[in-house]
C-alpha cells in the first residue's frame, strides 16, 4: 500500500471518530476541540493527518477555526450541497451517463497518443496525492481529458460547462462517502479501456463509475423541484 493511501486512510480515521462524536453529542456545539498534538496521539496518527481530518471537518460546516484559538465545534448537522450553481444533483445524476458514457468509447476510437499518455499521468497523480483538494482538481480534468478525446465538440463543451460543479460534487461525496481510492480505481479503468483502443469496455468503465456514484449521491440528495 503506498504512503499516500495510508495517510488518507489515517485522516478518514479521524475524521469519522470525531464527526461521530459532533453528531452524537460527545462533543458539544461550541466545545474546543482537542489540540493536533492530542488528536494525533489520540487516534495514533501523524498531525498532517489531524490537519486533514479537520479541514475536512470544516468543509462540511461541523467546525470552525478560530486564529490563535483553536478549533471548535460549529455544528452537529453537516451543511452542504450537492448541487452547484444552476446544477442540481438530479441535472448532473440525469445528464452525465448520456454524455461522457459515449464520450468515453469514442475516446478509446479516437485519442492520441498524447492523450492516452495524459490520462495515464492523471490517474498516477491522483495515486500519489494526499491532498484532497488537488485529488479533487484532477478527477474532473480527468473527466474534461475523456471528452475531449472524444473529438466531440459538443461532448467536450458540455463536460467543460460542468466542470466547477463536478468538483464540487466529488469534495462532498469523497467527504462523506470516503470515494477517493475507489474512485481512482475506476477512473484507472477508464483510462486502460480507452488506451487499449476497446470502445465497449470504455463505455462499461465509464457507466460503472457514475453508477458507483450515482449510488452514493442519490440517498444524500434531496428531490429537486422546479416550478
Amino acid at each position: 500500500m503506498s504512503s499516500a493511501s495510508v495517510g488518507a486512510r489515517a485522516a478518514d480515521g479521524v475524521f469519522d471518530g470525531l464527526r461521530e462524536d459532533i453528531v452524537a453529542g460527545r462533543l458539544a456545539v461550541g466545545e474546543r476541540l482537542p489540540s493536533e498534538a492530542a488528536l494525533a496521539e489520540h487516534y495514533g496518527v501523524s498531525r498532517p493527518s489531524v490537519r486533514e481530518a479537520l479541514r475536512s471537518l470544516q468543509a462540511l460546516g461541523l467546525t470552525r477555526t478560530r486564529t490563535g484559538s483553536g478549533t471548535y465545534v460549529a455544528s452537529d448537522r453537516p451543511a452542504f450541497s450537492l448541487g452547484y450553481g444552476d446544477f442540481s444533483p438530479r441535472d448532473l445524476s440525469e445528464a452525465r451517463p448520456h454524455i461522457e458514457v459515449p464520450a468515453a468509447g469514442l475516446a478509446a476510437e479516437r485519442r492520441t497518443d498524447q492523450q492516452r499518455a495524459d490520462l495515464v499521468a492523471l490517474c498516477d497523480r491522483m495515486d500519489a496525492t494526499t491532498d484532497p483538494g488537488e485529488w479533487v482538481e484532477l478527477d474532473s480534468r480527468f473527466h474534461v481529458l475523456v471528452a475531449e478525446a472524444s473529438g466531440n465538440a459538443v461532448f467536450a463543451r458540455a463536460v467543460g460547462d460542468i466542470r466547477d460543479a463536478l468538483s464540487h460534487q466529488s469534495g462532498v461525496v469523497n467527504l462523506i462517502a470516503h470515494r477517493r481510492e475507489p474512485s481512482s480505481r475506476e477512473h484507472r479503468a477508464i483510462a486502460e479501456a480507452i488506451g487499449i483502443g476497446s470502445a465497449i469496455e470504455a463505455r462499461e468503465a465509464m457507466r460503472a463509475h457514475l453508477g458507483a456514484v450515482e449510488r452514493v449521491v442519490s440517498p444524500l440528495s434531496e428531490p429537486a423541484s422546479r416550478d
